[in-house]
């Protein structure tokens, strides 16, 4: 079996950990420490953040969609796939590496979604994008961290408590989804999402879809429109 090879490394701002992109024949990970965040050869729930977060806004004349954390492109793959052309797509991206691994040694994978002209890429922490807005968006999809329970860094919490929760909803107009990936279930997140005004759905699914995989999440909270 061929060894993996770190191809590069990047510090998580405001935490202690690391980033590091590998590779191993075709295959490529970013793991944080010894976690595997993500993978090339697993991106069927990051798709679906996509899908079920936009399959309710997707007709709109003109969507507009944030999506926190850009990881390996996939969510953005998809979410370009489900939107027309008059969308906007507006990607978060805390580490500047990732973008950087997006356009280089991940190209292939992000296959130019990132020079389409319905997107901007942000290096910014997607919650100073959402705080403070009123309805800005139809949908945000948030794959930050590890999911509500924060294993990058703690500052990512604060998209996930109550205060984070309510300029999510306020961030959305009439009918918007907000759209949360997890790597785990999360009893008290469902509780504070409906605390927080939202209709809400969960989803759990496979990693690698109908062929196994670890169980991921998906919640779909809707804004009353």
């Amino acid at each position: 079996m061929l060894p993996w090879k770190v191809l590069d490394t990047a510090p998580v701002p405001g935490g202690r950990k690391e980033l590091r992109l590998k590779q191993r024949g075709k295959e490529f990970v970013i793991m944080l420490d010894k976690q595997e965040l993500m993978s090339s050869y697993l991106s069927v729930t990051e798709k679906a953040l996509a899908t079920f977060g936009c399959e309710t806004i997707k007709t709109r004349e003109k969507p507009r969609v944030l999506i926190g954390g850009l990881g390996m492109g996939y969510t953005l793959q998809a979410t370009l796939k489900v939107l027309g052309d008059k969308a906007e797509v507006l990607v978060a991206e805390l580490v500047p590496a990732v973008v950087k691994w997006a356009r280089g040694p991940l190209a292939h994978i992000t296959d130019g979604s990132l020079d389409d002209p319905r997107v901007a890429v942000h290096e910014i922490d997607v919650g100073e994008l959402i705080r403070g807005k009123k309805s800005a968006y139809d949908a945000i999809l948030l794959d930050v961290d590890n999911g509500p329970d924060g294993l990058t860094r703690s500052a990512n919490d604060a998209l996930y408590d109550m205060a984070g929760l309510a300029a999510a909803h306020q961030a959305l107009r009439k009918g918007g989804v907000l759209a949360v990936w997890s790597s785990t279930p999360d009893a008290k997140f469902t509780a504070r999402l409906k605390k927080a005004g939202f209709t809400v759905k969960e989803f759990p699914l496979r990693a690698n879809g109908p062929h196994g995989g670890a169980k991921h999440f998906i919640w779909t909270a809707t804004k009353a429109g």
